[in-house]
């Protein structure tokens, strides 16, 4: 078993583990496409400015990102409590912000917000193409539903 992705010791979230190197090299390859999604909190309130420069892609170590889906959440979404708390500052306001990749460079989306002048505070993976965290507590783990795994092969353009 090895996992299809990465997510760096800051960051929490979706994880899928498979013993299939095909499966897991077209779930990572940026040549895919394929969607991974995010809650983002972000240190202060980005300006409309911020959010375009984000969807239109920043300069990131001397390279444009990919463009990507960003928007600003109105409200905090609802995420189990992390351990350790995110070290956060009372007297400097945060939002949210709910981030679709189609590329996953290293430690992307902390670059790409800093860039833009709100670092991360808290990054949480809740989507893996059709596959959504929704339901599972930090720790758990489940197997994918045939129906599950065959709609992600299908995007992938793997047979079922």
């Amino acid at each position: 078993m090895r996992a299809a992705g990465r997510l760096d010791q800051d960051s929490e979230g979706l994880i899928l583990l498979t013993d299939d190197g095909v499966l897991a090299h077209r779930i990572t390859h940026p040549r895919y496409k394929l969607p991974k999604t995010y809650l983002v909190q972000v240190e202060g309130h980005p300006k409309p400015e911020a959010i375009q420069a984000l969807r239109s892609g920043v300069i990131v170590k001397g390279e444009a990102t990919a463009t990507a889906h960003v928007e600003l959440l109105t409200d905090e979404p609802d995420l189990p409590a992390r351990t350790p708390p995110v070290c956060h500052r009372a007297d400097v306001p945060a939002c949210w912000l709910r981030l679709v990749l189609r590329e996953g460079r290293k430690r992307q989306i902390r670059h790409m917000t800093a860039a833009v002048g709100h670092p991360t505070l808290r990054l949480v993976r809740v989507g893996i193409g059709p596959l959504a965290l929704a339901g599972l507590q930090p720790g758990e783990w489940r197997h994918l539903t045939p129906e599950e795994l065959g709609v992600l092969r299908r995007e992938l353009g793997m047979q079922p």
